[in-house]
């Protein structure tokens, strides 16, 4: 299961609830899309992946943010809600990492143990 996506867009997908819910997604697979995720941004419609990630940090950032660890099958080990200036810690079994603006990982129905989809769209 070591995929690798690159830079685009496309829908995050949350299984759970009936029905699923489908969130706008940006795809950050590059180095340099990683490094920059959300930083420099007032908001963010929907929700980041940063692949392949385990940890990370919200210095320079001007929101507090939702943050989501996810193993190599997109299973969540772990949500964090994240405000500006933390470092956070890395989490082991954790492949790709998921940010959104805080308190939408709730609304989403995103929480330890549910499965998530990546969808990309067609270029």
């Amino acid at each position: 299961m070591g995929r690798r996506w690159r830079d685009g867009c496309g829908e995050l997908v949350v299984h759970g609830g009936e029905p699923s819910v489908r969130v706008p997604l940006e795809i950050a697979g590059s180095y340099r899309a990683r490094t920059k995720g959300l930083l420099g941004r007032d908001s963010i419609d929907g929700a980041i992946l940063l692949s392949p990630a385990n940890s990370v940090h919200t210095f320079r950032m001007r929101m507090p943010i939702d943050v989501a660890y996810l193993d190599r099958r997109l299973r969540v080990i772990a949500v964090r809600t994240m405000r500006p200036g933390l470092l956070g810690m890395p989490r082991l079994r954790a492949r790709h990492v998921v940010e959104a603006a805080a308190g939408m990982m709730g609304e989403w129905g995103v929480r330890e143990g549910t499965r998530l989809e990546v969808v990309v769209r067609a270029e």
